[in-house]
């Protein structure tokens, strides 16, 4: 085990910096991004009306959030993996999905009035790395079960 520990140690430094960046990120969130949703889903928004926003505004800053958090879940990933394959295929699968939130989040927003639940779980895939957490694990099982 201590020798995995030795030949792993940069791969270990990676990872302990990303998740850094993560937390970063998150402490920061108030002051780097616009996003009046943070206090707006802090309250009781269940029956409250969507806050006013500069939609244009606020896109940018979700799609600068969701940049970082993937760019940061990508050098993980290569790190983990060190697999091009794996890179590229992840790194599709995050362009996807910045397309489909995205619209998602714009369509509940401007078009169901009372879809704070939808907007509310759409909007926290786009501002939380929670792809990788579900990414490594079946990389690591695809991996796995490739070897047998």
């Amino acid at each position: 085990m201590l020798n995995n520990l030795k030949e792993n140690k940069f791969k270990i430094l990676i990872a302990i910096l990303v998740v850094i960046g993560f937390a970063l990120i998150r402490i920061f969130e108030r002051k780097l991004f616009y996003d009046p949703f943070l206090v707006y889903f802090e309250a009781d928004f269940h029956s409250s009306p969507y806050p006013v926003v500069e939609t244009l505004k606020l896109f940018w800053s979700l799609f600068f959030r969701y940049f970082l958090n993937s760019a940061l879940s990508l050098l993980l990933i290569y790190t983990l993996f060190q697999d091009r394959d794996i890179f590229k295929f992840s790194l599709f699968l995050y362009a996807c999905f910045l397309v489909v939130l995205l619209s998602s989040f714009y369509i509940i927003l401007n078009f169901f009035s009372d879809g704070a639940w939808p907007l509310f779980y759409v909007r926290r895939f786009i501002i939380q790395p929670i792809l990788v957490l579900l990414f490594i694990p079946g990389f690591y099982y695809q991996l796995q079960k490739a070897k047998k």
